[in-house]
Parts: C-alpha cells; structure tokens; sequence
C-alpha cells in the first residue's frame, strides 16, 4: 500500500473511531450548536450586520456585513461545485455500508456529499472576514469556527480531510472577496474623485 494510501485509511480510521461517540449528549449538543453555521443563519448574520450598519450610519459596520456576505457567498459557491463533482461517504453511512470516493454525479443524496465540509467553509469565511474588520473578535470567531470544525468529525458528518478543505476554501474566499472589494473601493473613490473635479471645473469662476 502506497503512503497515501495508508493516510487514507489512518483518516478513515481515526474518524470513525471519533464517530463512535456521535449519540453521546455532549457530541449531540455540540454538534447542534454548529448548525449555526449552516448557510441560512450565516446568511442572516451577514445580512443582518449590513442593516445595522445602514441603520446606525456606520460605513464600517456596512462593510465588515459586506465582506462576510461576499465571502461566504464565494465559499458556497467553491464547496457546492467540488460537492456536485465528487462523491465521498459520509463517516455515518460508510460505517455501516463501507467508504467509497471518486468522481462525482452531481448527486443530491446527501449522504455522499462529504466532501468538502460545507459547514467549516462558511464558518471560516465569515470568521475571516470579522477578523479582518474586528481584530478585537479575531480570537474568539477562530475559536468559533475551529469548534464547529472539530465537532463534524465526532458528528459522523466528515472526514478530517473534508474539514481540512473546507478550511482552506474558507481561507481563501475571505481573501478573493477582500481583494475584490478593495478593488471595488478604489474605483468608487476614484470615480467620485472624477466627479468632484469635474463639477468644480464647470463652477462659474
């Protein structure tokens, strides 16, 4: 057996062994608790920011909503496309049926759609971009979001390497909806700077 073959079945066997413990009470509430960063509470979170800032007049409560709605658009968007394009058991099926992984049909069983972990890719995202705005709340949203990673494997939800990649997608669109909107800041700034100079140059003098 190769050495990523036995990776991959030291992964399979650690997290089926975490699985073990998924009808426990403290996995079940745990596990509960996380559903907060399935994809309509972390919808509202975001939405719900970008309305508070509107109502307060704070731009910089607007912008920190933006970001996180950006950025978990961008993350849901990565984990559906690798859902739709590869099949994996999940831990909770594939302890009882057996472990299967390859190219994806577009399935909507949802049983098959381990990979990646949807739940830790918005949380990461959203977490990220708080950050970014509130470094103040940078520990305690990582913390959050690294708690909603761990739980998926005791869960039977996930691999450790589905969390892995949902981590890093995330990451990543925390940094490509910053990039973006960054770059959507300087042209407004730029196109305002053009206005101003514009409207002072047709003044009467």
């Amino acid at each position: 057996m190769s050495k990523i073959g036995r990776a991959a079945k030291a992964e399979r066997t650690a997290t089926h062994k975490a699985a073990q413990e998924r009808d426990t009470w403290p996995v079940r509430i745990a596990g509960a608790a996380s559903e907060v960063a399935d994809q309509p509470p972390l919808v509202a979170l975001s939405a719900g920011t970008i309305v508070l800032g509107a109502v307060l007049r704070r731009p910089a409560v607007m912008r920190a909503g933006l970001r996180m709605l950006a950025s978990h658009a961008l993350a849901t968007g990565i984990k559906t496309v690798l859902k739709t394009t590869i099949d994996r058991t999940r831990p909770n099926k594939a302890m009882r049926d057996g472990h299967h992984i390859g190219k994806g049909s577009g399935t909507d069983d949802t049983d098959l759609n381990s990979f990646p972990s949807g739940h830790t890719a918005g949380a990461v995202a959203i977490a990220q971009a708080v950050a970014r705005d509130a470094p103040a709340a940078a520990i305690p949203v990582r913390l959050a979001a690294g708690a909603v990673a761990a739980i998926q494997m005791p869960r039977g939800k996930h691999y450790i390497s589905d969390v892995l990649a949902g981590a890093a997608i995330g990451w990543v669109s925390e940094m490509a909806a910053s990039a973006a909107l960054r770059a959507g800041e300087r042209r407004l700034r730029e196109a305002w700077a053009r206005y101003a100079a514009a409207k002072t140059n047709s003044e009467p003098t």
